[in-house]
């Protein structure tokens, strides 16, 4: 009596292998997923964001009101490194992510004094706004205003003194800071400039910082 063979059998060993139903596993198994992945979630978890202003604006239209929201988020690593974003969307989530990523496109690198601090006083100005930031000892802590506090929480400023003069719009204030920021030097570039040693500079502020004091 001939034998009928087992299709069902092959066609269950088929799906375990490359073709069937096991392909799909076996394609994840192999790593043919996104190749950016790992260095996406590093670039997330290496900056830190702030949500310093959202603003709602209403269209009235035929049917009744239409919102739409205005995002401002400023990003850093906590090294140095910051920028600020704005984006406008229907929903305040979508509003954020473009700001979030309008913020870590314009980012800027601020030389910071042992890591803590301005390297001297500055000031910076934007429309109708002007900040003045100021260098200031260890253990004195971020006294400033929320916009800019925000920018050197992200930047990784630990002891400044900043002061906001003239308009207190959340966007001017953080253009009027970060135009300050532009303008800071560091002993370094200021040596190269001058054709000094970098020793010369510090020992220069420093005897002026002591002749303030005294």
């Amino acid at each position: 009596m001939a034998r009928t063979p087992n299709t069902e059998g092959n066609e269950q060993r088929r799906g375990r292998g490359r073709g069937g139903e096991g392909g799909e596993r076996d394609g994840r198994g192999r790593g043919r997923g996104n190749p950016d992945a790992p260095r996406a979630e590093r670039e997330e978890n290496e900056f830190v964001d702030k949500l310093v202003h959202i603003n709602r604006v209403a269209k009235v239209v035929k049917g009744g009101r239409r919102f739409a929201f205005a995002a401002l988020v400023v990003v850093g690593d906590a090294k140095g490194r910051v920028g600020y974003g704005s984006g406008k969307a229907r929903e305040v989530p979508e509003a954020i992510r473009k700001a979030t990523e309008q913020a870590k496109r314009n980012m800027i690198k601020v030389n910071l004094r042992e890591g803590r601090t301005l390297h001297h006083d500055v000031t910076g100005h934007f429309g109708a706004g002007r900040v003045v930031l100021r260098a200031a000892p260890a253990g004195t802590g971020i006294i400033a205003g929320g916009p800019m506090r925000a920018v050197f929480e992200t930047m990784g400023v630990a002891d400044v003194v900043a002061k906001c003069l003239g308009t207190s719009n959340p966007h001017n204030m953080i253009k009027a800071t970060f135009d300050a920021l532009v303008n800071l030097n560091s002993p370094r570039s200021v040596a190269a400039k001058r054709g000094k040693k970098v020793g010369d500079i510090i020992g220069r502020r420093d005897g002026a910082a002591a002749a303030t004091a005294a």
